[in-house]
Formats: C-alpha cells, structure tokens, sequence
C-alpha cells in the first residue's frame, strides 16, 4: 500500500475485528480515515479505535445505518478507497431474513450507492467471504477449474440452512451487479476463517467458538463454516 498522506479514505463497520486491523494499518499509512459505527458514543465500539496512534489527528467517527439509505453519504464523501467491511456474523440466527440477509445485502448496496454519489470515489474494496465460493454443490473433479465465475449457489445454501453463507454470496453478487451497472471500479476480498490478536474489547464471532473450546464447554464435530461446534 502507498502512502498514504494527504488521502482520505473510509472504513465500515470499524469496531469489528477485520476493520479495527485496517484502520489500525491505514493510520500507519498516514491516511485520514473516516470510519463509520453504529454507535459513536459506545466505548466498547470505539475506546480502542480512538487509542490507536494517529486516531487523534486523523480519525473520524461516524454514525451509520446499513438499513438506511444515504446514510453512508457523509461517511463516504471525499474519500478515494472505500473498505465495505460492515455486514452481521451469525451462524445462529432466529430470523435469518432479518438479522443476516437483508443487512448484508441491503447494507451494501447503500454503501455502493453513496459511493455512486462522489467523484471522488476511486475504488471500493469489498470485504466478502471464502463462504460466498464454497457452497457449490459441484464436485471437485481433477477437470474441475476453481475461477472467479465459482460462486456458492443460493439454492444449496438455503437448503442446508447455511445462512450466513447465503448472506455473502447474495451480498457479493448484488455488490458486482451494482458496481458494473454504475462504473464503480469494485474488488473483494474473501477471506476465510479470521483470528489473530484482538484490538477490540469484545471477541469477535470466528473466535468465540474457540474460546468455548479451549475452556472444554464445546466439542468440534466438522470444520469449514458448517456445524463447527455441538455441546
């Protein structure tokens, strides 16, 4: 990454554990951040973003909706990259529809809705998953290319009940329609399962279960996003 001086770019969902490591690094970098939480005022989101070394000079705190349309609008004006890295991690949701899928999706098509808005804009950087390419349902032949037209098939994951895989993989395929339509020049990320130090308070989702595990509250039973964990 280049320097940074002088640019300004923005980061969602900032409090997580992915998007408190990118504006940890991009700070470094000499970039002005402007990063969006949907709490400001919560210490638990922000208390370790606002310590970190050039937050006080060049870090800016927004409050955003991912449901809300134009609500990225501030966050994202005048900025030249944009980090999409705000979206819900649940592998056990009570209504999947409502506490994944819809804020998946719809979040990111607002954020690349307020980016359509400024000139500004010169990349959006979407963070997606090794989820959104997995669930298939082919075989892995030795005649089988693995390419970027590999994507999950909605069908397989809404009958396996996989729904945070269902989220990313509507979520990514919404984001690349919309930025073709609208000229966004538009990337993503898919990583796989994340863990590492926490700068954040709180443990984030991948590192829950093993955290559960270690303390033997948690057996594994099948690795790669299914049912990791029974009691």
């Amino acid at each position: 990454m280049s320097s940074g001086v002088e640019k300004v770019v923005c980061v969602t969902g900032a409090s997580g554990y992915i998007a408190s490591w990118l504006v940890k690094l991009l700070l470094q970098r000499g970039y002005t951040v402007n990063a969006s939480v949907r709490n400001p005022n919560d210490p638990k989101k922000t208390e370790h973003l606002l310590m970190l070394d050039g937050a006080k000079e060049r870090l800016h705190l927004f409050k955003a909706d991912l449901l809300e349309e134009g609500s990225f609008d501030s966050l994202v004006d005048g900025c030249e990259g944009v980090f999409h890295t705000a979206s819900p991690v649940d592998f056990s949701a009570n209504d999947p529809q409502a506490e994944l899928i819809e804020p998946a999706v719809k979040g990111t098509l607002n954020v690349l809705r307020s980016c359509a808005k400024f000139s500004s804009v010169k990349r959006v950087v979407l963070t997606s998953s090794m989820a959104a390419v997995v669930y298939s349902g082919k075989t892995l032949t030795p005649d089988v290319v693995v390419d970027e037209t590999w994507i999950s098939d909605p069908a397989v994951c809404e009958k396996s009940k996989l729904w945070y895989m269902l989220s990313k993989t509507l979520a990514e395929k919404a984001a690349w329609e919309f930025s073709k339509e609208n000229g966004i020049d538009m990337v993503a990320m898919l990583p796989g399962w994340v863990s590492g130090p926490l700068l954040q308070p709180t443990l984030n989702a991948t590192l829950e279960p093993f955290l559960k595990l270690v303390k033997g509250i948690l057996r594994p039973v099948r690795l790669l996003f299914t049912r990791l964990f029974e009691y």
